[in-house]
């Protein structure tokens, strides 16, 4: 499955150069635990960076972001690194582009990364059953300008806040389709309970997950050392401290 889609990727990209080249590539990740931490959509936005590099395609940004797009939509917010957005079709095409830089926002994450036996691409299938769906469309397209203007007004909470609200709009969706997953663990809840219960004592913070059990605490950079003690103190596992990353780019190693 993964080898397929890379090499959709490879293909789309090496059919501009004649002959066509022979790739090889090698990948790893800093970190191998955890699901819903986006490692499709980090994969491919490099291996889509790598592969223009390596063939001197000098694509323009939307061009290579319809192509990684082949191997992950989520791919293309990664291209595009720090606050994205990714257009499902903008004057016929599809790609994602930057609205805020990395470092625009006084934001922080403290990451809880938690496993799962569950593939993902099972829920994203069977998202259209649910009977939620329709009228996650309706609501989308307001919840994304609002979140627009927010991060034009460096409104750290009240991106959080969306971020939050979006979550349990999309789990809600996964719980209730065809194949009624539940992606949450057991980890995932304690989580959440203690995000819930930071808040009540007057500390800004909120949460957010992907697709997958995984937990995003969002806050205020100034706030993030309190909340990571917090968290870390629950014992659910490793904890990672981060801030909103920035595109791709090409190192040379020795």
């Amino acid at each position: 499955m993964e080898k397929t889609r890379v090499q959709t990727v490879l293909d789309h990209l090496r059919a501009r150069k004649t002959p066509r080249p022979y790739a090889r590539v090698s990948s790893k990740n800093s970190l191998t635990t955890g699901k819903g931490l986006g490692f499709s959509a980090s994969a491919f936005a490099s291996i889509g960076v790598a592969a223009s590099h390596a063939l001197n395609l000098k694509l323009d940004q939307i061009s290579l972001s319809e192509a990684v797009r082949l191997g992950a939509g989520s791919a293309t917010r990664s291209l595009a690194g720090g606050f994205a957005i990714w257009y499902a079709d903008k004057r016929g095409r599809s790609y994602a582009e930057q609205i805020a830089a990395p470092g625009d926002l006084d934001f922080e994450m403290i990451i809880v990364p938690v496993p799962s036996p569950i593939r993902t691409d099972e829920a994203h299938k069977d998202v259209v059953t649910s009977p939620l769906f329709s009228a996650r469309l309706k609501y989308i397209n307001s919840m994304i300008t609002t979140m627009r203007q927010a991060l034009s007004r460096k409104d750290v909470p009240a991106v959080c806040q969306l971020a939050e609200e979006d979550t349990l709009n999309l789990h809600a969706i996964t719980m209730t389709s065809r194949s009624r997953i539940v992606l949450w663990e057991p980890q995932t809840l304690i989580v959440l309970r203690e995000v819930l219960r930071l808040r009540e004592k007057g500390i800004p913070c909120w949460y957010s997950m992907d697709t997958g059990p995984s937990v995003f605490v969002n806050t205020l950079g100034q706030c993030a050392d309190e909340v990571q003690r917090s968290i870390e103190d629950l014992d659910v596992g490793p904890v990672i401290r981060s801030r909103v990353g920035a595109s791709p780019r090409i190192i040379h190693e020795d």
